[in-house]
């Protein structure tokens, strides 16, 4: 048995894995030099290590600060694919079939960011400054 980590078993983990590699396969034929390929590369990668990074956090605003970066890079993604698109580097079914991934993790990003708001509205003030106010 493998040791795996917390972030492994999140399934929006594992969508973003598969967007990187589904990315990857898709621009295979696009040459390196163009940016909208690079800019793909890395915000799908970026997607996916926010997820892990975040995760790992044990103050409840870091993880947020990590789904936040995470949900930025997925549109990041939807908007390079738009990019290729555009400059007719990728056909509108490649287009589909990387946005249907791409929603997924943004509305699973998205119900991740509401559950961390939550439990911090739960928590109450992170400090006081033990000063009263006077009326």
């Amino acid at each position: 048995m493998s040791p795996s980590f917390d972030h492994e078993k999140l399934q929006v983990y594992q969508i973003a894995i598969a967007f990187v590699a589904w990315a990857t396969e898709t621009t295979t034929d696009i040459p390196r030099s163009v940016s909208a390929r690079q800019h793909l590369e890395a915000a799908s990668v970026s997607v996916a290590l926010n997820i892990a990074e975040g995760n790992g956090k044990f103050a409840l605003r870091d993880r947020r600060r990590y789904l936040d970066i995470s949900l930025g890079s997925a549109f990041e993604c939807a908007a390079s694919l738009d990019v290729l698109a555009a400059q007719k580097w990728l056909a509108k079914d490649a287009i589909v079939e990387g946005k249907v991934m791409l929603h997924s993790v943004v509305s699973m990003l998205i119900g991740l960011t509401r559950s961390v708001d939550q439990r911090l509205a739960e928590a109450g003030p992170v400090y006081e400054s033990g000063i009263e106010e006077e009326e």
